[in-house]
């Protein structure tokens, strides 16, 4: 017998939707503005100009109906992550594989299968994602940061290396949950170093931590080898991704386990944290 998902987090459900809703007005209209300039103001004019705008369009057009199709997203989270998608393959100034769809790819293959892993489990126990996909406060919550950075940051040498961090940190907190929970056992907290029940804010497990930053690693390497962002841009965004994983933990267990911010604001903020140190590393 499935079990249904209840409200189990310390924050009221009203004060975390309007939460999250706050998040989906603030960050969707700086989105569609950066999206419309990259297309209005790319790098390159003329025909070769017009083809890359299609071509970017395509591709993020064939990415949103994929996530939906696969179940993997609603529409309006599926329309989301399809205004991600362009600003990341934007970024390249016109050379698709050179920009950050690889990564993205990646990070899409990873979270969509390490959210399907162990599903019955996380089911029987009301932890499993719903089956109608993320929404889109979700996505702003985990891709929100990147295509910030991809939009605000094209052309400037660090862009890649930036974004990658929020990359590897969204890849790294989403996989790492859905394994700790579905095979992790019993989670510690970071901060009381007290075990806790399976999906308690802030909760980690040896396992899934470690295929979190393999995750995340995967998605680095991914992008090290479409980005021509050498070795130490390759370090930074792994290293900054997985110090975004942790802050990520420590966020859950105080701040939302206090029932002051909500899943989706943590999980944002924690990307901007993963994105943030890689800038200040780099600059």
């Amino acid at each position: 017998m499935e079990m249904e998902n209840v409200w189990r987090k310390n924050i009221s459900e009203a004060r975390d939707r309007i939460q999250s809703r706050i998040l989906v007005c603030v960050v969707s209209p700086l989105l569609v503005l950066l999206c419309l300039h990259g297309l209005t103001f790319g790098p390159a004019g003329g025909r070769a100009g017009i083809f890359n705008s299609l071509l970017a369009l395509g591709i993020s057009v064939a990415f949103a109906l994929l996530a939906w199709k696969l179940g993997s997203a609603t529409p309006g989270a599926a329309a989301s992550g399809g205004a991600i998608c362009l600003l990341l393959v934007q970024v390249g100034g016109g050379l698709v594989v050179r920009s950050g769809l690889l990564p993205l790819v990646a990070l899409f293959i990873l979270t969509f299968a390490s959210t399907r892993a162990g599903r019955r489990k996380k089911t029987k126990s009301g932890l499993a994602e719903s089956r109608k996909g993320r929404n889109a406060a979700q996505v702003m919550a985990n891709l929100g940061a990147a295509g910030l950075v991809a939009g605000a940051g094209a052309g400037h040498p660090w862009v890649f290396v930036v974004l990658l961090a929020a990359l590897v940190e969204a890849t790294a907190d989403t996989v790492s949950s859905e394994i700790g929970q579905a095979f992790g056992g019993e989670p510690v907290s970071l901060v009381s170093l007290r075990r806790v029940a399976v999906g308690t804010d802030g909760g980690v497990t040896l396992l899934g931590t470690m295929a979190g930053i393999l995750g995340g690693a995967l998605v680095a390497l991914v992008g090290y080898g479409a980005m021509g962002i050498g070795l130490k841009g390759f370090a930074v965004a792994l290293g900054c991704g997985a110090a975004g994983l942790f802050f990520d933990s420590i966020l859950g267990a105080t701040v939302e386990r206090w029932g002051w911010l909500g899943n989706d604001l943590v999980n944002f903020t924690s990307t901007l944290f993963a994105a943030g140190l890689a800038f200040a590393l780099l600059v």
